[in-house]
């Protein structure tokens, strides 16, 4: 799943960016209002987790403005303006839920888990992905292939996710980089090369029929076995 911050602070944004990645998600900043916008309008994420104090555009303001222009997306207000009236101000501006600073991360993670099984519910498509007999539940986050679990590391979770959810196209290394490293550059090394051949190690039953297939000279493509 995909999150935007947009968050001023360094520090703080830093913070939350290390400990949403470690929770298995994939997360793009941004420092201002305007670009939170443009972000949010161009991107397709799961959720927003906003500060409302931001710089060029306040954070209600923001979000206000993509309620206005269609956005349902569900969003998390962080604020150091803690009191009733700046809540209600927060929740009636198209806040899904606020949370005072200082705050701990694990309340954090535990606000928006909510607000994302909350969104699951209310969306039209189900919490799962399924490609042949392999299944991944969004919510639970984890995986099964022909009934059995198979357990994933984090990154390997997200790499199979991205992998699913692109069933039967052809997915550049470029593309891996970005939706699950989140690098907007080649490190050149071979960290998908290892993460891919780890992900085979768990979810193939039949090498001779892969599910994920090298395409020579482009990426891979995850396509249910013949």
């Amino acid at each position: 799943m995909r999150l935007l911050i947009a968050e001023d602070d360094v520090e703080a944004a830093a913070f939350l960016v290390r400990g949403l990645r470690e929770a298995g998600f994939a997360v793009d900043v941004a420092r201002d209002g305007i670009e939170g916008l443009e972000f949010a309008n161009c991107g397709r994420y799961d959720a927003l987790i906003v500060d409302r104090m931001l710089p060029r555009l306040d954070g209600l303001l923001m979000v206000e403005a993509l309620r206005k222009s269609g956005h349902d997306t569900p969003v998390l207000f962080l604020s150091a303006l803690g009191d009733v009236d700046e809540r209600v101000k927060g929740l009636r501006g198209g806040g899904d839920d606020y949370l005072a600073k200082p705050y701990a991360f694990v309340e954090v993670l535990a606000r928006l888990e909510a607000l994302l099984r909350r969104g699951e519910r209310g969306a039209a498509a189900a919490p799962q992905l399924r490609v042949g007999d392999l299944e991944m539940d969004l919510l639970t986050r984890t995986v099964k292939r022909a009934g059995k679990p198979i357990p994933l590391q984090p990154r390997e979770f997200r790499l199979l996710e991205y992998l699913m959810r692109h069933a039967g196209q052809v997915i550049t290394r470029t593309m891996l980089l970005e939706a699950v490293w989140d690098y907007r550059f080649d490190p050149q090394t071979n960290v998908i090369d290892v993460h891919i051949s780890r992900l085979r190690q768990k979810i193939e039953a039949d090498p001779e029929n892969p599910m994920i297939r090298t395409v020579r000279g482009a990426g891979y493509m995850l396509q249910a076995g013949d």
